[in-house]
């Protein structure tokens, strides 16, 4: 089961991602429809993570147990923003 350091890494480790796909971009070592598939995936993946994140937090928060909290489909926390 992920903790939330283990989710808070891989939300650190997206936003690099996200970082690198820009640069790959900017120095044409992608095309413009590579670097806007990957980052969407990304950006998806983001969400997601942002999303378990809180579900943990308002678990502990009343009481529940976080390690319950899932990872929700894409389409239930597209362009979720934290």
């Amino acid at each position: 089961m992920a903790t939330d350091g283990d989710i808070q890494q891989t939300i650190s480790d997206l936003i690099a991602r996200e970082r690198e796909l820009r640069e790959r971009l900017a120095k044409g070592e992608i095309d413009a429809s590579t670097e806007h598939e990957e980052l969407a995936a990304t950006e998806t993946r983001l969400d997601q993570c942002w999303d378990l994140l809180r579900q943990r937090q308002a678990a502990r928060e009343f009481g529940g147990d976080p390690d319950q909290a899932t990872v929700r489909p894409a389409d239930v926390v597209e362009h979720y923003r934290g």
